[in-house]
């Protein structure tokens, strides 16, 4: 349940079946399904924390327990959302914390890309970075470029590298087939590689 506003950690398990049904249900005008679905998906929610802000060094403002309220909290605002299943719901979680990372990023000052290269690797763990804020908002930026031309690749980065998603995970969150999101998934690494090696950055498509 939800103290507060800050939903409290419960140990709760729901099927697939069950989620969807409490998505539905919030989306219908239902303010406890949500806490519900909130305290069935923690563990999960804690999990995209954690792996959103492995990059991020030590004394960080937020820790994950913390991330996780302040995704909940905007999460509350995306009621209208046309929820398709768990899967979609956990994605755009992960983009909330993203989002909440990188507004704090650029809070603190952080330049976009254009000073110099930064150093992201794409081998589906996080980032190996020397600046962490820096080198996230410089992925943002990149992000969205890409998001400019093909809104479903950025999508797919966002499941597979920030939500740590399966490549069956993303396709059942994105209604595709496996292979589409496979090929995105390629495509989108080298685009980005290409993008944040140079120190200007480009938005033209290879």
């Amino acid at each position: 349940m939800a103290v507060g506003g800050v939903p409290a950690r419960r140990s709760v398990s729901a099927k697939s079946s069950d989620i969807t049904l409490l998505l539905t249900a919030w989306r219908g005008g239902d303010a406890a399904a949500f806490d519900q679905l909130v305290d069935a998906l923690y563990g999960e929610l804690h999990r995209i924390a954690r792996r959103c802000m492995a990059g991020e060094r030590a004394g960080h403002s937020l820790q994950p327990t913390a991330l996780v309220n302040e995704a909940y909290l905007r999460l509350v605002d995306a009621q209208r959302v046309d929820w398709l299943n768990r899967d979609h719901f956990l994605a755009v979680a992960a983009r909330q914390m993203r989002r909440v990372l990188v507004d704090i990023a650029r809070a603190k000052g952080y330049r976009k890309r254009g000073g110099s290269a930064v150093r992201v690797t794409f081998d589906e763990a996080l980032p190996v970075v020397h600046e962490p804020g820096r080198d996230l908002v410089a992925l943002d930026d990149a992000l969205t470029a890409l998001g400019s031309m093909d809104e479903r690749k950025a999508r797919v980065v966002e499941m597979r590298f920030f939500g740590g998603l399966s490549v069956e995970q993303s396709a059942h969150a994105l209604h595709v087939s496996v292979e589409t999101v496979m090929r995105d998934w390629k495509f989108a690494k080298a685009w980005l590689l290409r993008e944040l090696r140079q120190p200007g950055g480009t938005s033209e498509r290879p």
